[in-house]
Formats: structure tokens, C-alpha cells, sequence
């Protein structure tokens, strides 16, 4: 029979009654504050403690439940990566800007175009060292760049690498001529005399003759040289009759001289020439004496009446050093045109510069070449021209 209490309330559906294991779970203490987890997994569990405010998270799991929300960190923007090597690049470009414009270089600061100018056939390693510095860094780029200079450097000397020789053909008309510094303080005159004695040259221009070496070259060579002439430390030594002999006023004392070769062939302008020499030092690469004999050693050729000129000698310079351009304009080198490499003449015991050249006009040069060294701190040049 139930009792009073049970009559008094009402009757719940089987499912609204809160199974006795999950009312003890439930637990209330304190106001108005809930924190907690409630999991979904068949059965509900909820703890409430604490007062103030609520806060909480919630995570379902089990049949019908939603995944949980996941916030992402905001993304912060990156700039691009820039390239490996881009230093190196830009000093390839550079360095082949400064080939290819060699001749701007100015001399207003220590003449250092000059300078630059003199030693440009060896710029050429910067390519083998722009390089490896490429390798270092490991940059596609600036391996790359390294073309540039490179192609310039081939440009500008490729040519002189290779052989420029022309044929002579049988009864071809012409003169071969040679150059020779042969160095006042030359401990050997006598056998650098009958070096040059050997040489097939129909005419020798010597410079840096003194007045103890000049005889004993005048001795040497008289036997296949008859004809000579001599002013100060520069003098001519010919198959042929030399007439017309006269200094070329370039310097204070006689550096330079002017015959005419009476040649089967005709005539031909000889000029032996010495230009004054340059140093290197703290005030920068001293040229101005040498730069002021260039010009007037210039005026004279302008005033040169001969259709065919040929100039012997030591410039102190390069053909590429545009200081000497008053020179280098009117004439052609015959090293460029019908040489086989770069022809470096100084100095003799391992030469890395070509200071003395045969310059040409009203001529064809077929060969040209650089002579064994002798005494001398410099090597002979020699070419061979057609009239």
C-alpha cells in the first residue's frame, strides 16, 4: 500500500528519473558560479563550483557530436627571400664595366687609369676568383654573373691569343725590324750584341746606350749592320744607307731619333724612341714626364712627311694606356695585327707587361714577335712588314 508521501507526488516517466549514481556526482556549493566540463558520451556528468562568473569549455564526444573548434594563430606576412649571392653578382658587373671601359678610367686621382690601363691583360683573373667566391656562397647568381666579365675580357683580348701570322708570298717586298731596350747597366753588352746579330732584322733600333756599351754594339754589329748612327743613348743600326738622321726633341736630352732607311723597296721613316720612364710610389703612378714626351714625340709624327713610318722603342707604356692615345692613333701595333699571344717584354726574367712595341704606318704587318731575353731587363721585339 503506498504511503502518504508517494501519493502526495506526482508520477514521473522512467526517462526524467536521475539515475542515483549521477545525483550523488552532482554537487552545488557557493552562488551563481560555474565551472566545468561537461562530456557527452551516454552519460552526463556536471561539477559546479566556485562564485562570481562562468567560464568554461565544453567538449562532446560520442553519436551526433559536432568536432571541436580549432582557432587558428593568425598568419604574419613574410617578405620574399632574396636571392644568394647578390653581392658577388653585382661585383662581376662591375668588374666588367670596368673592362670594357678601361678607357674612361680617369687619371685625376694618382694617374691610376694609367696604371689600371697597363696591367688590363691580367684583369682577367678576376674570373677564375669571381668564381670561387661564387662557389663559396653557393650562388647560382653569381655564377652567372661572372659571364660578364669574362665575355668582355675574351672580347677584348681573345684576339691575341691567337696565332695572326699572314703568309709571305714568294718575292714579297718588305723589312723586318727589331726593338731592343738593352739596359745601360747591362753587365753583358758584347753578348747581347751578338744576340742581336743573329736576329734576321734589317734594321736595329737600340735605346739606353752609354757611353761605354755603344762602341762595343757598334763593334759587334758592324759585320751585318754597316750603316749606323747614334745620338746620345739611342741609336739605329741598318743593312741599308740611313740618311736624314736627326734627334727628335721629347725630353731635356736626346731620348729619340729619326732616319730614313734607303730600302731596295723605297724609303721608310726609322724612329728610335725612348720615352721617359714611370714609377710607382705613394704620389701614384708618376707619368707625367712620360705622358709630355708622348705628346711631342706625337707632334713629330704629325709633321712626318714619309708614307711609311716605323717607331722602335721602350714607350713606358702600353698600347692601351690612353695617355699614350696622341701616339697609339696615328699608329698601329704590329703585336695586334700579325703577333701570337700578348708579347710581354718586362721585365725579361718573368715578363707581365709589353712596354716596348713596333708601331706602324703606311705598312702591313705579317708577323711580329718577342725575342729571348739577353742582358738586358727587357726582350727584344721583332716584326715583319710588307711594303
Amino acid at each position: 500500500m503506498p504511503s502518504t508521501e508517494e501519493r502526495l507526488s506526482p508520477e514521473r516517466p522512467p526517462s526524467a528519473r536521475t539515475p542515483p549514481a549521477e545525483a550523488e556526482a552532482k554537487t552545488a556549493t557557493g552562488t551563481g558560479t560555474a565551472t566545468g566540463t561537461r562530456t557527452a558520451t551516454g552519460t552526463a556528468t556536471a561539477t559546479a563550483t566556485g562564485t562570481g562568473s562562468g567560464t568554461g569549455t565544453t567538449t562532446e564526444t560520442g553519436p551526433g557530436s559536432e568536432p571541436p573548434s580549432t582557432r587558428t594563430a593568425p598568419q604574419v606576412p613574410t617578405s620574399t627571400p632574396r636571392p644568394r649571392g647578390r653581392r658577388r653578382a653585382l661585383l662581376a658587373l662591375f668588374c666588367a664595366a670596368l673592362m670594357a671601359l678601361h678607357s674612361l678610367v680617369p687619371n685625376t686621382a694618382l694617374n691610376l687609369g694609367s696604371l689600371f690601363q697597363t696591367v688590363l691583360p691580367w684583369t682577367g683573373l678576376a674570373v677564375p676568383l669571381l668564381l670561387a667566391l661564387a662557389a663559396v656562397r653557393r650562388s647560382r647568381l653569381a655564377a652567372v654573373a661572372v659571364l660578364a666579365p669574362a665575355l668582355v675580357w675574351a672580347t677584348l683580348f681573345g684576339p691575341a691569343l691567337t696565332g695572326k701570322r699572314s703568309a709571305e708570298a714568294p718575292g714579297t717586298t718588305g723589312l723586318t725590324v727589331l726593338g731592343h731596350n738593352v739596359d745601360e747597366a747591362n753587365p753583358d753588352p758584347a753578348g747581347t750584341a751578338r744576340a742581336l746579330a743573329r736576329a734576321d732584322a734589317d734594321v736595329l733600333a737600340l735605346v739606353e746606350l752609354s757611353e761605354g756599351s755603344t762602341p762595343v754594339y757598334a763593334r759587334e754589329l758592324a759585320a751585318t749592320r754597316p750603316h749606323h748612327a747614334v745620338l746620345g743613348g739611342v741609336g739605329l743600326w741598318s743593312r741599308h744607307r740611313l740618311t736624314a738622321v736627326a734627334e727628335v726633341e721629347i725630353m731635356p736630352w736626346t731620348r729619340a731619333l729619326r732616319a730614313t732607311a734607303e730600302t731596295p723597296e723605297g724609303p721608310v721613316a726609322v724612329y728610335a724612341a725612348h720615352l721617359a720612364s714611370v714609377r710607382v710610389s705613394g704620389a701614384g703612378f708618376t707619368t707625367a714626364r712620360r705622358n709630355e714626351a708622348a705628346r711631342k714625340l706625337a707632334a713629330a709624327l704629325r709633321a712626318e712627311a714619309a708614307p711609311r713610318v716605323v717607331v722602335l722603342g721602350d714607350f713606358n707604356g702600353t698600347y692601351q694606356d690612353a695617355a699614350l692615345a696622341p701616339v697609339t692613333s696615328q699608329l698601329r701595333s704590329a703585336q695586334r695585327e700579325a703577333g701570337k699571344g700578348f708579347g710581354f717584354t718586362y721585365p725579361a726574367a718573368f715578363p707581365v707587361v709589353r712596354i716596348d712595341d713596333v708601331l706602324v704606318k703606311g705598312v702591313t704587318p705579317l708577323a711580329s714577335w718577342t725575342l729571348p731575353a739577353t742582358g738586358s731587363d727587357h726582350r727584344p721585339v721583332a716584326a715583319r712588314l710588307r711594303f
